[in-house]
């Protein structure tokens, strides 16, 4: 458990923090929320011992062990992926050191009945414990398990760490505070780096997580996922909610509107008691009476009601010029970088309105793919762009290819042409860059600011075919929400890279997957391709599984060997009635969320249902359902597999 005490925080006379004080209990699954600057990175600092609380403190039992990952560090060269990774279980290799000493002084000392003796059996059996706990015993699976996990082939194992981009080596970094295991995890924006599957990955090892987790994430998805309370960083105060993300808006909501209607009451009181105060002032029989009502005034603690940053960006997409009913044709596209084959035999229509989402595992070929079209890049097979379509391109990196020299006026201005022209601080108004924010250089922009400025590229002009490769990258989820919506309302043709599934859910209606050089279609949305995807890994230790094509094989009447081999057979038997139970329901529940995600997809249906708190927190009940059904069936195959080999 970790307390902070009364703890104040302050910078050149601003106070960060003011008094603040929470528990932190040893399976806790804490977001932090709150606007950005609100001191949410600060909190994991003072969490993680990195810096100091200016009053108050923070304790923690001794020996606690906390894991911190931040946004940004500086990263370690001269290994290769698994020696860096193997570089996480140093605290095994000094326990290993030290129980072989104990092991040899218990072997050549006698006083059996000695406090020193009794100690060191103690600490051995210490010692085994957290050996246990940390995996000491399988480390080159746990390694080979999380590395894979993060998105690494095997062939990157042996590769140095110096040859991956900033993004893989936060992998690295990640994967090593899971392999220590460390008592709490402290998480600024984990999910940043990480490829669609792999944040599933990490979801399901985080909700299983042995310690407390704490973490900062625009993912909103993940953090309805993995947390179960959210701790709201406002006004240099702290609300805790006991709920997660979505449900605490709801919560946030109602106390701002309870505080409001505190506040006004406590305002006609006030208002009233002054108009007595000047009533009776004068008279000399009144004036005792009046100054009761003054010190009352004084005494009165004053409703405050938070402050909400309520500032969101506000556009939408310009409508597009026509073009023909076929869009893009891509007829066995290939692309090879040297001899390195990405992917090939991509071949795939786009028909005019169609909003369709390139999805996989990072290296696959997604973003290479929207170069592609976009004639960025040489390419095998063909490209067929339709008639007079006019494409807009946000590229992965856009805002870090902004000119830092400009103005953020500049940047727009020098773009615009007609009458736009005439709207530009309209237009980056609604981007909110206001007042002299149009003034400032695109250097001094935070990542958030320029990915605003980015999108505000492309209003500029009429296009009707979008190509949008990561466009939420540094957007805050209300800023995400708000583009979401403008795509959902845009009449024009959309191809997006992207692995927020939240922001894609209920946007596209096609997925195309990237997976070892190909390149498959998929109907639906994005949660019945996460669905598949699960169901796929759970297929594949199903072949591994002797027992799975029992029902199709010819029943061989086996001799009766021994009673042992009845009862595992007995037990198994029933294991696989519980396994085909399970599937169904799975089925039941899949069935019963198609629905209601058919429903969300559908513009002129999403908002009856979001307003229908039955129906929705029927759909919500059902997804969790559904993933606990589907952790029983990973648990009855296990089971299934550890009877076979005792067979």
């Amino acid at each position: 458990m970790i307390s902070v005490n009364s703890v104040t925080v302050s910078f050149g006379g601003y106070d960060l923090f003011d008094n603040v004080s929470f528990l932190i209990n040893p399976k806790d699954r804490i977001g932090l929320a709150g606007k950005n600057g609100a001191g949410k990175s600060t909190m994991l600092k003072l969490l993680s011992g990195l810096q100091q609380p200016t009053k108050g403190d923070i304790s923690k039992p001794n020996g606690y062990q906390i894991g911190y990952l931040p946004q940004d560090m500086i990263h370690q060269h001269g290994r290769t992926v698994y020696e860096e990774a193997a570089t996480a279980f140093e605290e095994i290799q000094r326990l290993e050191s030290r129980l072989d000493t104990i092991n040899h002084e218990l072997t050549v000392r006698t006083d059996y009945e000695s406090d020193a003796y009794m100690n060191l059996i103690t600490e051995l059996t210490d010692i085994n414990t957290r050996l246990d706990l940390l995996g000491a015993g399988n480390r080159e699976e746990e390694i080979e398990k999380v590395l894979k996990g993060l998105g690494f082939e095997r062939t990157d194992f042996t590769r140095q760490t110096s040859e991956f981009s900033g993004g893989w080596r936060m992998r690295i970094e990640l994967g090593k505070l899971l392999l220590r295991k460390p008592d709490i995890l402290l998480l600024d924006e984990p999910t940043n780096h990480l490829d669609i599957e792999s944040i599933q990955w990490l979801e399901e090892v985080l909700e299983t997580y042995a310690g407390a987790v704490i973490l900062i994430s625009h993912d909103k998805q993940f953090l309805d996922t993995v947390t179960s309370r959210t701790i709201e960083i406002s006004n240099q105060k702290i609300y805790d909610y006991k709920t997660n993300y979505s449900r605490y808006l709801v919560l946030r909501q109602e106390r701002k509107e309870q505080q409001e209607a505190a506040a006004k009451n406590q305002q006609k009181v006030i208002d009233q008691t002054e108009a007595l105060i000047n009533k009776y002032r004068a008279k000399a029989s009144k004036a005792a009476f009046a100054q009761s009502l003054i010190k009352k005034l004084d005494r009165m603690e004053i409703v405050e009601v938070d402050e909400s940053d309520t500032a969101t960006m506000r556009f939408r997409f310009p409508p597009p010029a026509l073009c023909g009913k076929i869009v893009l044709t891509v007829d066995h596209a290939g692309k090879m970088y040297g001899t390195k084959r990405i992917f090939k035999d991509a071949s795939f229509i786009l028909a005019k309105g169609d909003k369709i989402a390139l999805v996989g595992r990072n290296g696959e070929g997604k973003s290479t793919i929207i170069k592609m079209i976009a004639g960025q890049t040489d390419y095998e097979g063909t490209i067929q762009i339709g008639h007079n379509v006019k494409m807009g391109y946000f590229a992965q990196d856009q805002a870090e290819k902004l000119d830092p020299n400009k103005t953020v006026f500049e940047t727009i201005d020098e773009l615009a042409v007609g009458d736009i022209r005439k709207n530009v601080r309209n237009l980056l108004g609604s981007f909110l860059f206001g007042g002299d924010d149009i003034d400032k250089k695109v250097r001094v922009l935070s990542g958030g600011e320029r990915g605003r400025l980015a999108l505000c590229k492309l209003l500029l002009e009429p296009y009707n075919f979008l190509l949008l490769d990561e466009p939420t990258n540094h957007l805050d989820i209300r800023s995400k929400e708000v583009l979401k919506q403008a795509l959902v309302a845009y009449e024009g043709t959309v191809m997006i890279v992207s692995h927020d599934r939240d922001f894609l859910s209920g946007l596209t209606e096609k997925m195309y997957e990237f997976r070892n050089g190909q390149v498959k279609e998929h109907l639906g949305g994005i949660s019945e391709f996460m669905r598949k995807i699960k169901m796929d890994r759970l297929n594949d230790l199903n072949a591994k599984n002797p027992f799975v094509k029992a029902k199709e094989e010819t029943k061989v009447e086996k001799p009766k060997v021994q009673d042992q081999n009845n009862e595992l057979e007995k037990e198994l038997k029933q294991l696989k009635n519980h396994v085909s139970k399970s599937e169904s329901e799975i089925a039941r529940l899949e069935a019963g969320i198609k629905v209601v995600d058919d429903q969300l997809s559908d513009p002129a249906q999403y908002q009856n249902v979001i307003n229908n708190k039955e129906t929705y927190a029927k759909y919500e009940q059902m997804k969790k359902q559904l993933d606990a059904e589907m952790s029983n069936w990973e648990a009855l195959q296990a089971k299934i597999e550890e009877l076979a080999r005792k067979k």
